[in-house]
């Protein structure tokens, strides 16, 4: 799996050292030398586990699509963005992530309202 592409379609071959990759960062970070780049790409599709050759000076909009199991691999990347949010499950079927459980209401006290005549209404300070 790829950090740096989270919806990666394919396996790239390098050139270089054989080995196969997700992205270029992925290479960057695990080999020591840069990575050669040559217009034939060797591919392994993901959804089939099929390799295929296409030339990049000839992609076609047919080319976008492994000929194996004609799986769309030519596809806006999806990069890891930072966030902060709460993962839960549909709040229609549990709704604890909503419902605020820190103060119950005691239905036995008196609820008490700041028009009370009270003692401790004349306290303000």
């Amino acid at each position: 799996m790829c950090k740096h592409i989270l919806n990666a379609q394919v396996a790239v071959r390098s050139p270089c050292c054989k080995k196969w990759f997700d992205c270029a960062d992925c290479h960057a970070e695990q080999e020591t030398h840069p990575l050669l780049q040559r217009f034939e790409m060797i591919f392994a599709c993901k959804k089939c586990k099929k390799c295929f050759r296409k030339d990049a000076q000839e992609m076609e909009e047919a080319d976008e699509y492994c000929p194996h199991c004609d799986n769309h691999y030519v596809i806006p990347a999806k990069t890891p963005q930072a966030a902060i949010s709460v993962e839960s499950e549909d709040v229609r079927v549990d709704n604890r992530m909503i419902r605020d459980d820190r103060v119950k209401p005691n239905p036995e006290k008196e609820r008490r309202t700041i028009f009370d005549p009270d003692a401790d209404g004349d306290k303000l300070g």
